[in-house]
Protein backbone atom coordinates (compact mmCIF):
# COMPACT_ATOMS: atom_id res chain seq x y z
CA UNK A 1 0.00 0.00 0.00
CA UNK A 2 1.24 3.88 -0.58
CA UNK A 3 2.15 5.58 2.22
CA UNK A 4 -1.05 7.66 2.35
CA UNK A 5 -3.02 4.12 2.33
CA UNK A 6 -1.45 2.95 5.20
CA UNK A 7 -1.42 6.70 7.38
CA UNK A 8 -5.39 5.54 6.71
CA UNK A 9 -5.48 2.42 7.25
CA UNK A 10 -3.40 2.93 10.80
CA UNK A 11 -6.20 5.57 11.82
CA UNK A 12 -8.74 3.31 10.55
CA UNK A 13 -8.11 0.15 13.13
CA UNK A 14 -7.34 2.48 16.26
CA UNK A 15 -10.35 5.07 15.64
CA UNK A 16 -12.60 1.46 15.64
CA UNK A 17 -11.08 -0.05 17.99
CA UNK A 18 -12.12 2.54 20.55
CA UNK A 19 -15.32 2.14 20.46
CA UNK A 20 -15.28 -0.96 22.23
CA UNK A 21 -13.83 0.37 25.72
CA UNK A 22 -16.45 3.72 24.85
CA UNK A 23 -19.32 1.32 24.28
CA UNK A 24 -18.31 -0.47 27.48
CA UNK A 25 -18.46 3.01 29.71
CA UNK A 26 -21.49 4.04 28.38
CA UNK A 27 -24.33 0.87 28.27
CA UNK A 28 -23.28 1.01 32.08
CA UNK A 29 -25.75 3.85 31.97
CA UNK A 30 -27.60 3.68 28.59
CA UNK A 31 -29.38 1.69 26.72
CA UNK A 32 -27.62 0.30 23.49
CA UNK A 33 -30.61 1.47 21.47
CA UNK A 34 -29.84 5.15 22.79
CA UNK A 35 -26.22 4.70 22.15
CA UNK A 36 -26.86 3.84 18.32
CA UNK A 37 -29.00 6.46 18.05
CA UNK A 38 -26.99 9.37 19.77
CA UNK A 39 -23.85 8.27 17.51
CA UNK A 40 -26.56 8.73 14.54
CA UNK A 41 -27.29 11.68 15.77
CA UNK A 42 -24.06 13.49 16.63
CA UNK A 43 -22.43 12.41 13.12
CA UNK A 44 -25.51 13.55 11.10
CA UNK A 45 -25.54 16.75 12.86
CA UNK A 46 -21.66 17.33 12.32
CA UNK A 47 -21.99 15.74 8.85
CA UNK A 48 -24.86 16.87 7.24
CA UNK A 49 -24.61 21.20 7.37
CA UNK A 50 -21.33 20.23 5.67
CA UNK A 51 -22.41 18.57 2.76
CA UNK A 52 -25.50 21.11 2.55
CA UNK A 53 -23.09 24.14 2.82
CA UNK A 54 -21.00 22.32 0.14
CA UNK A 55 -23.80 21.81 -2.57
CA UNK A 56 -23.38 18.08 -2.43
CA UNK A 57 -26.81 17.05 -0.90
CA UNK A 58 -28.58 16.92 -4.35
CA UNK A 59 -25.78 15.27 -6.44
CA UNK A 60 -25.44 12.39 -3.94
CA UNK A 61 -29.09 11.63 -3.51
CA UNK A 62 -29.34 11.27 -7.10
CA UNK A 63 -27.78 7.76 -6.34
CA UNK A 64 -30.26 6.96 -3.42
CA UNK A 65 -30.41 3.39 -3.83
CA UNK A 66 -27.09 2.84 -3.97
CA UNK A 67 -26.55 5.00 -1.34
CA UNK A 68 -29.95 3.04 0.62
CA UNK A 69 -28.23 -0.77 0.31
CA UNK A 70 -24.83 0.69 1.99
CA UNK A 71 -26.74 2.36 4.65
CA UNK A 72 -28.53 -0.77 5.01
CA UNK A 73 -25.25 -3.24 5.01
CA UNK A 74 -23.18 -0.75 6.80
CA UNK A 75 -25.28 0.39 9.68
CA UNK A 76 -28.94 -0.16 9.85
CA UNK A 77 -29.31 -3.36 9.86
CA UNK A 78 -25.14 -4.27 11.49
CA UNK A 79 -25.87 -1.81 14.35
CA UNK A 80 -29.14 -3.72 15.38
CA UNK A 81 -28.21 -7.19 15.07
CA UNK A 82 -25.20 -7.12 17.09
CA UNK A 83 -27.09 -5.67 19.69
CA UNK A 84 -29.32 -8.25 19.52
CA UNK A 85 -26.37 -10.97 19.05
CA UNK A 86 -24.04 -9.77 22.16
CA UNK A 87 -27.10 -10.31 24.65
CA UNK A 88 -26.16 -13.70 24.38
CA UNK A 89 -23.20 -14.36 22.45
CA UNK A 90 -19.53 -13.64 24.41
CA UNK A 91 -17.75 -10.33 23.05
CA UNK A 92 -14.83 -12.95 22.32
CA UNK A 93 -16.72 -14.89 19.95
CA UNK A 94 -18.02 -11.94 18.46
CA UNK A 95 -15.00 -10.49 18.03
CA UNK A 96 -13.73 -13.71 16.12
CA UNK A 97 -16.78 -13.75 14.13
CA UNK A 98 -16.77 -10.39 12.62
CA UNK A 99 -13.30 -10.88 11.37
CA UNK A 100 -14.45 -13.47 8.66
CA UNK A 101 -15.01 -9.97 7.02
CA UNK A 102 -12.01 -10.03 4.99
CA UNK A 103 -12.72 -13.63 4.04
CA UNK A 104 -16.45 -12.66 2.98
CA UNK A 105 -15.28 -9.75 0.91
CA UNK A 106 -13.04 -11.67 -0.94
CA UNK A 107 -15.66 -14.17 -2.27
CA UNK A 108 -17.98 -11.20 -2.81
CA UNK A 109 -15.47 -10.01 -5.08
CA UNK A 110 -14.96 -12.73 -6.94
CA UNK A 111 -18.57 -13.08 -7.23
CA UNK A 112 -18.75 -9.09 -8.74
CA UNK A 113 -16.32 -9.50 -11.04
CA UNK A 114 -12.95 -7.66 -9.32
CA UNK A 115 -10.01 -8.02 -11.27
CA UNK A 116 -7.18 -8.58 -8.51
CA UNK A 117 -5.91 -11.38 -7.59
CA UNK A 118 -6.23 -12.68 -3.67
CA UNK A 119 -2.60 -14.37 -3.68
CA UNK A 120 -1.69 -17.33 -1.63
CA UNK A 121 0.36 -14.81 0.43
CA UNK A 122 -2.42 -12.53 1.38
CA UNK A 123 -4.65 -15.35 2.26
CA UNK A 124 -2.12 -16.46 4.59
CA UNK A 125 -1.91 -13.29 5.82
CA UNK A 126 -6.01 -12.87 7.13
CA UNK A 127 -5.55 -16.68 8.53
CA UNK A 128 -3.17 -15.70 10.51
CA UNK A 129 -4.45 -12.78 11.30
CA UNK A 130 -7.47 -14.91 12.78
CA UNK A 131 -5.08 -16.87 14.71
CA UNK A 132 -4.00 -14.55 16.07
CA UNK A 133 -7.46 -12.79 17.14
CA UNK A 134 -8.11 -16.33 18.77
CA UNK A 135 -4.83 -16.34 20.76
CA UNK A 136 -6.35 -12.46 21.94
CA UNK A 137 -9.11 -13.08 22.75
CA UNK A 138 -9.99 -16.32 23.41
CA UNK A 139 -12.68 -18.63 22.20
CA UNK A 140 -15.43 -18.93 24.20
CA UNK A 141 -18.42 -20.88 22.35
CA UNK A 142 -20.65 -21.27 25.21
CA UNK A 143 -24.56 -20.20 25.11
CA UNK A 144 -23.60 -19.87 21.36
CA UNK A 145 -27.33 -20.30 19.92
CA UNK A 146 -28.01 -20.44 16.52
CA UNK A 147 -30.31 -17.10 15.86
CA UNK A 148 -27.85 -14.50 17.15
CA UNK A 149 -24.69 -16.79 14.96
CA UNK A 150 -27.28 -16.09 11.96
CA UNK A 151 -27.24 -12.41 13.12
CA UNK A 152 -23.87 -12.08 13.25
CA UNK A 153 -23.44 -13.75 10.22
CA UNK A 154 -25.61 -11.37 8.42
CA UNK A 155 -23.42 -8.68 9.52
CA UNK A 156 -20.51 -9.95 8.06
CA UNK A 157 -22.12 -10.17 5.13
CA UNK A 158 -23.15 -6.00 5.29
CA UNK A 159 -19.83 -5.43 6.28
CA UNK A 160 -18.35 -7.18 3.15
CA UNK A 161 -20.49 -6.13 0.66
CA UNK A 162 -20.78 -2.72 1.56
CA UNK A 163 -17.69 -1.24 0.49
CA UNK A 164 -18.13 -2.97 -2.33
CA UNK A 165 -21.30 -0.84 -3.28
CA UNK A 166 -19.22 2.09 -2.19
CA UNK A 167 -15.96 0.95 -4.70
CA UNK A 168 -18.45 0.19 -7.40
CA UNK A 169 -21.70 2.60 -7.31
CA UNK A 170 -20.80 5.85 -5.71
CA UNK A 171 -17.16 6.23 -7.02
CA UNK A 172 -18.36 9.93 -7.62
CA UNK A 173 -20.33 10.77 -4.13
CA UNK A 174 -17.43 12.57 -1.54
CA UNK A 175 -17.78 9.97 1.28
CA UNK A 176 -18.64 13.16 3.94
CA UNK A 177 -21.94 13.47 1.92
CA UNK A 178 -22.89 9.50 1.95
CA UNK A 179 -22.05 9.19 5.51
CA UNK A 180 -24.23 11.86 6.47
CA UNK A 181 -27.43 10.92 4.75
CA UNK A 182 -26.60 6.99 6.27
CA UNK A 183 -26.24 8.77 9.69
CA UNK A 184 -29.55 10.62 9.06
CA UNK A 185 -31.52 7.96 7.82
CA UNK A 186 -30.14 5.18 10.53
CA UNK A 187 -31.35 7.88 12.78
CA UNK A 188 -34.71 8.17 11.67
CA UNK A 189 -35.09 4.25 12.01
CA UNK A 190 -33.86 4.12 15.63
CA UNK A 191 -35.78 7.27 16.60
CA UNK A 192 -38.84 5.35 17.50
CA UNK A 193 -36.68 2.56 19.93
CA UNK A 194 -34.45 5.67 21.22
CA UNK A 195 -36.60 8.36 22.08
CA UNK A 196 -38.60 6.67 24.62
CA UNK A 197 -35.90 6.23 26.35
CA UNK A 198 -34.03 9.55 26.12
CA UNK A 199 -34.39 10.14 29.73
CA UNK A 200 -31.48 8.13 30.42
CA UNK A 201 -29.16 10.40 28.26
CA UNK A 202 -30.11 13.21 31.20
CA UNK A 203 -29.50 11.51 34.02
CA UNK A 204 -26.32 9.72 32.34
CA UNK A 205 -22.55 10.86 34.26
CA UNK A 206 -19.96 12.94 32.99
CA UNK A 207 -18.09 9.59 31.76
CA UNK A 208 -20.93 8.27 30.31
CA UNK A 209 -21.90 11.83 27.91
CA UNK A 210 -18.04 12.00 27.02
CA UNK A 211 -18.09 8.61 25.64
CA UNK A 212 -21.48 9.36 23.77
CA UNK A 213 -19.41 12.05 22.42
CA UNK A 214 -16.36 11.24 21.19
CA UNK A 215 -18.47 7.70 20.17
CA UNK A 216 -20.37 10.47 17.61
CA UNK A 217 -17.58 12.73 16.80
CA UNK A 218 -14.72 10.44 16.52
CA UNK A 219 -15.78 6.69 16.00
CA UNK A 220 -18.92 8.14 13.71
CA UNK A 221 -18.61 11.21 11.58
CA UNK A 222 -14.38 11.02 11.51
CA UNK A 223 -14.52 7.49 11.25
CA UNK A 224 -16.87 7.17 8.42
CA UNK A 225 -15.15 10.02 6.51
CA UNK A 226 -11.48 8.38 6.89
CA UNK A 227 -13.14 4.94 5.86
CA UNK A 228 -14.68 6.10 2.49
CA UNK A 229 -11.51 7.38 1.54
CA UNK A 230 -9.46 3.93 3.01
CA UNK A 231 -12.04 2.41 0.73
CA UNK A 232 -11.29 4.54 -2.74
CA UNK A 233 -7.39 4.55 -2.03
CA UNK A 234 -6.93 0.47 -1.20
CA UNK A 235 -9.75 -1.06 -2.13
CA UNK A 236 -12.82 -2.47 -0.40
CA UNK A 237 -10.71 -6.10 0.51
CA UNK A 238 -7.33 -4.24 2.05
CA UNK A 239 -10.17 -2.56 3.75
CA UNK A 240 -12.07 -4.42 5.34
CA UNK A 241 -8.24 -6.24 6.74
CA UNK A 242 -9.17 -3.38 10.00
CA UNK A 243 -11.29 -5.71 11.51
CA UNK A 244 -8.62 -7.98 12.29
CA UNK A 245 -6.65 -4.95 14.21
CA UNK A 246 -9.93 -3.34 16.11
CA UNK A 247 -9.71 -5.88 18.48
CA UNK A 248 -5.92 -5.49 19.34
CA UNK A 249 -6.51 -1.82 19.46
CA UNK A 250 -9.72 -2.49 21.97
CA UNK A 251 -7.12 -5.10 24.52
CA UNK A 252 -4.66 -2.76 24.73
CA UNK A 253 -6.60 0.08 25.30
CA UNK A 254 -8.34 -2.43 28.25
CA UNK A 255 -5.05 -2.49 29.32
CA UNK A 256 -4.03 0.32 29.37
CA UNK A 257 -7.18 2.35 31.13
CA UNK A 258 -9.03 -0.61 32.48
CA UNK A 259 -6.81 -2.22 34.42
CA UNK A 260 -7.42 -5.36 32.50
CA UNK A 261 -4.42 -7.55 32.64
CA UNK A 262 -1.88 -8.36 29.77
CA UNK A 263 -1.54 -11.91 29.14
CA UNK A 264 0.35 -14.59 27.23
CA UNK A 265 -2.51 -14.33 24.77
CA UNK A 266 -2.17 -10.68 23.79
CA UNK A 267 1.62 -11.54 23.74
CA UNK A 268 1.13 -14.18 21.18
CA UNK A 269 -1.76 -12.81 19.44
CA UNK A 270 -0.61 -8.89 18.64
CA UNK A 271 2.45 -9.82 16.99
CA UNK A 272 0.50 -12.72 15.18
CA UNK A 273 -2.55 -10.14 13.55
CA UNK A 274 0.49 -7.47 13.03
CA UNK A 275 2.31 -9.96 10.29
CA UNK A 276 -1.04 -11.36 9.16
CA UNK A 277 -2.07 -7.37 8.26
CA UNK A 278 0.73 -6.79 6.74
CA UNK A 279 0.87 -9.88 4.49
CA UNK A 280 -3.26 -9.35 3.95
CA UNK A 281 -2.72 -6.15 2.52
CA UNK A 282 0.09 -6.74 -0.18
CA UNK A 283 -0.04 -5.46 -3.42
CA UNK A 284 -0.91 -8.31 -5.66
CA UNK A 285 1.42 -8.94 -8.90
CA UNK A 286 0.03 -7.43 -11.64
CA UNK A 287 -0.48 -9.86 -14.31
CA UNK A 288 0.08 -10.06 -17.89
CA UNK A 289 -2.55 -10.21 -20.27
CA UNK A 290 -1.48 -13.02 -23.20
CA UNK A 291 -1.90 -10.18 -25.67
CA UNK A 292 0.64 -8.08 -23.79
CA UNK A 293 3.39 -10.85 -24.23
CA UNK A 294 2.79 -11.61 -27.68
CA UNK A 295 3.80 -8.12 -28.31
CA UNK A 296 6.76 -8.31 -25.61
CA UNK A 297 7.92 -11.42 -27.58
CA UNK A 298 7.27 -9.89 -31.08
CA UNK A 299 9.43 -7.10 -30.49
CA UNK A 300 12.26 -9.01 -28.82
CA UNK A 301 14.77 -9.89 -31.74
Amino acid sequence: MSRRGWALFLAMSVIWGIPYLLIKVAVDEVSPVVVVFARCVVGAALLLPWTIARGQLRPALRHWKPLLGFTVLEMTGPWLLLSYAEQSLSSSLTGLLVAGVPFVAALAARLAGEEERFTPVRIAGMCLGVVGIVALLGLDVEGAQLLPLVAVALVVVGYATAPLIVSRKLPDVPGVAASSIALFVTAVVYAPFALPRAGQLGDASAEAAVSLATLGVLCTAVALALFFALIREVGPQRALVITFVNPVVAVLLGVALLDEPFTLGIAVGLPLVLVGCVLATRRSPVRTRPSELSDVDAAVP
